[in-house]
């Protein structure tokens, strides 16, 4: 797929004018230099064309203007971006005029070649277009536009569409399964994303809050008609509230880290194995739980684990005492250092996918539910026992599963976790939640094994 990056120097506004053109808030905006760092990508289209939209960090050369330690990670990031582009858009603030980081960006991203223009910002009125004139000298087209009003961003659009090479035959791709991967600060997600892709593809750094948006990867495993294509979601480190700065930056990373995980086929929870599972975690499990989503469990640097006289025989019934409300995830103890059980990470993403998204056939459901309740007897309640009558999948992805009975008011949390574990010992549904629902029916007129279940 074609890609447009947008670069500059710090605070010209190329975040607002990237949240423009997908037309939502993907990446933080904030009046402070150095706010993205990494490489913030959306698919959109834009022209009638499906396009890699990238925003990049603002370009420094001198880390006094941002005061980022991260400054010389970030421009990296930013030329592997105008590298892979197929169309540059240099943003610059026309009210600021020309500067020398101005010039020195758009010379560097022309002397790579790619197509480039000018995107001059901050022209809200046509009044302010009289500010461009002076960014003509660079021999390239200026565009005047206002990112916080909407202004002549058409116009660049149609510019850009134009710039672009022709359209390719597979550009609209099948739905990638997205993937979240979330955790702790300092946790190891990013040095996960970088050891899958076996490239530098977003900043890894052992400064607490390095990542602030939530940046996707696209990734793609073999190729033609038999590629698995996904888009990895690396976030911001969750801190827990009595943590977090009071700055907006922190509570937006957190806030799109949050959405990650609700937007997410599936999450992956990564856990410090030498730490072992902290208050956080759980509380970050939590949030996972209640978006139910499908999650697997990586128990990160699983080497320095092993030198400590860890072993996996030891740790995994340990784990799932301490978060036994995750025992349906699947777990995987690997290492980013060594590379260790990184490939078993993907076959786990992809059976807790296929897991979200099984069909559970009724006669089969409702035979499973029909053991379960004659080798247990339920439960009484004031003289009245439970009868459970029958089940049907509602719907995926979470999986849900409504249970009709004579009485919801008689059935205790654990003869429902009961049925639970008889439905997941069936079926396997690795790595899914599981919902059930319970409604009261009456004994007479129960419908006939997959019939449509009544009102």
């Amino acid at each position: 797929m074609n890609v447009v990056s947008l670069v500059g120097r710090p605070n010209t506004g190329k975040s607002a004018l990237f949240n423009r053109l997908v037309r939502k808030r993907v990446a933080i905006v904030f009046d402070q230099p150095g706010v993205t760092r990494d490489r913030v990508t959306r698919e959109v289209e834009l022209g009638g064309r499906r396009l890699m939209l990238v925003d990049t960090g603002g370009i420094a050369f001198d880390r006094r203007v941002t005061g980022d330690p991260l400054d010389e990670e970030t421009r990296s990031q930013a030329a592997l971006a105008v590298e892979d582009s197929a169309v540059c858009v240099v943003v610059v603030d026309a009210r600021a005029g020309v500067t020398p980081l101005d010039a020195e960006v758009i010379s560097r991203v022309r002397a790579s070649g790619v197509p480039c223009l000018i995107a001059a910002n901050k022209c809200d009125t046509s009044s302010d277009d009289v500010r461009t004139a002076e960014f003509a000298d660079f021999g390239l087209p200026v565009f005047a536009v206002s990112a916080e009003h909407g202004r002549g961003v058409e116009e660049l659009v149609r510019q850009v569409v134009s710039r672009l090479p022709p359209a390719e035959a597979d550009e609209s791709a099948a739905r990638p399964l997205r993937v979240a991967v979330v955790g702790r600060p300092n946790v190891g997600k990013s040095s996960y994303v970088n050891r899958l892709l076996n490239a530098p593809r977003v900043i890894v750094s052992e400064i607490a809050g390095t990542t602030r948006d939530a940046v996707e990867v696209p990734f793609t495993i073999g190729s033609g008609p038999e590629a698995r294509h996904y888009m990895l979601v690396d976030t911001a480190g969750m801190k827990p509230h009595t943590k977090m700065s009071k700055t907006s930056v922190d509570n937006f990373s957190l806030f799109r880290s949050e959405q990650a995980i609700e937007e997410a086929d599936v999450v992956l929870l990564l856990i410090d194995a030498q730490m072992g599972p902290t208050m956080q975690d759980k509380r970050i499990a939590g949030k996972i739980l209640a978006a139910n989503r499908a999650c697997v469990v990586l128990c990160q640097k699983w080497d320095l684990a092993q030198a400590d006289g860890i072993t996996e025989t030891k740790a995994l019934p340990a784990l799932r005492q301490m978060m036994p409300f995750l025992n349906f995830a699947p777990v995987v103890f690997c290492s980013n250092t060594s590379g260790y059980n990184i490939r078993r990470t993907v076959d786990a993403i992809d059976r807790a996918a296929a897991s979200a998204s099984e069909r559970l056939p009724t006669g089969m459901l409702n035979r499973v539910i029909e053991t379960a309740t004659k080798k247990t007897l339920a439960p009484m309640i004031r003289g009245k026992r439970l009868k459970v009558y029958y089940g049907l999948q509602v719907s995926m992805n979470p999986q849900t599963i409504r249970l009709f009975v004579n009485d919801p008011k008689l059935v205790t949390p654990a003869y429902l976790s009961f049925i639970e574990k008889n439905i997941r010992a069936r079926f396997g549904l690795e790595g899914a939640p599981l919902r059930i629902f319970l409604k009261a029916r009456p004994r007479k007129g129960l419908p006939s094994e997959g019939g449509k279940e009544g009102k």
